[in-house]
């Protein structure tokens, strides 16, 4: 049970700051913010107060880049020629990966869809994106379907 400062103008100058930063700094960021405004104040303090005012930043998710398409490679033949509904069940199947953020960092999911069912016969996933995520993941869907 922490007892939160209620009449400390050094609270009061780092409840503005972190709000007007967008709620991003950390006590490293407001201890040097208001060291430069002309406060003097320790990066401990600043760390203790901002758990008593349960001042906690939010972190901005970062863009991950997983496709480069400026390559030189052979590109393969659209089979499917946006033909989506097949006629019976393992005539034609669609892959793609996603990521997903968990805490423990990036975790990547390859999964394949029969069309016809709208059914994903086989799945896998890594912490990252080998050729084998892929494979695991068609290898699966064979051994399903």
């Amino acid at each position: 049970p922490l007892r939160p400062s209620l009449h400390c103008p050094v609270a009061a100058s780092l409840k503005a700051l972190f709000m007007s930063c967008g709620r991003t700094y950390g006590s490293r960021r407001l201890h040097a913010a208001l060291n430069s405004e002309g406060v003097r104040v320790g990066r401990y303090r600043v760390r203790r107060l901002m758990r008593e005012h349960r001042l906690r930043p939010v972190w901005k998710r970062k863009f991950v880049h997983t496709t480069n398409s400026k390559h030189d490679l052979p590109i393969a033949s659209n089979l499917l020629a946006r033909q989506f509904d097949p006629p019976a069940v393992n005539q034609a199947w669609v892959a793609d990966i996603t990521y997903i953020r968990t805490r423990r960092g990036w975790l990547y999911l390859a999964a394949v869809m029969d069309l016809y069912s709208r059914k994903i016969v086989g799945w896998a996933m890594a912490p990252n994106m080998p050729a084998e995520l892929v494979c695991s993941a068609l290898q699966m869907a064979i051994a399903q379907r």
